[in-house]
């Protein structure tokens, strides 16, 4: 398994999730686990993702996500899962 994790921050809105979500399943990464909530207006979700089957080179879906983010008004982040273990440990 191929796992990534994807961080979503911002102004809450309507369709964030939807909007994350079909994204990748177009692309065939399979949600294996989530957090979201929303304080005081504030949107922060948290995704663990397998792309061992995406239909997209690693790369793309970052670069996609980003772009997506941008567009609806949101920080998309997205990190093979041991970079983003790396860099969190204490």
């Amino acid at each position: 398994m191929n796992k990534a994790i994807i961080t979503v921050v911002g102004h809450d809105t309507v369709g964030i999730i939807a909007r994350v979500c079909t994204y990748l399943a177009e692309r065939h990464v399979n949600v294996l686990d989530i957090s979201q909530t929303i304080i005081d207006g504030f949107f922060n979700m948290m995704m663990i993702v397998d792309v061992t089957d995406a239909s997209e080179e690693f790369g793309t879906i970052v670069e996609d996500l980003d772009k997506l983010g941008e567009e609806i008004g949101v920080r998309i982040r997205c990190q093979r899962e041991e970079i983003f273990t790396k860099m969190h440990r204490i």
